[in-house]
């Protein structure tokens, strides 16, 4: 078998290219973004609420640290 040219190549590429764009144009496109749909999944849960107090704490004892830290120099 002859080895493709590249004007075969990229006839093959384009048609890949027009395949894409025409499936990426019917895929239905969404009305919110992904973030706006998971907005308020955490409300009132106790176990978020403690993930986020644990998170708080942990950064504050850093913060507390580098304090200490500055105040020695």
């Amino acid at each position: 078998m002859p080895p493709i040219t590249i004007e075969e190549r990229l006839s093959i590429l384009e048609t890949e290219v027009s395949k894409l764009k025409i499936s990426f144009m019917t895929i239905p496109q969404p009305i919110k973004p992904w973030w706006e749909e998971i907005i308020g999944i955490f409300a009132n849960d106790p176990a978020f609420d403690e993930a986020i107090a644990i998170g708080r704490e942990y950064r504050k004892s850093w913060k507390d640290t580098f304090e200490l830290d500055r105040e020695k120099e």
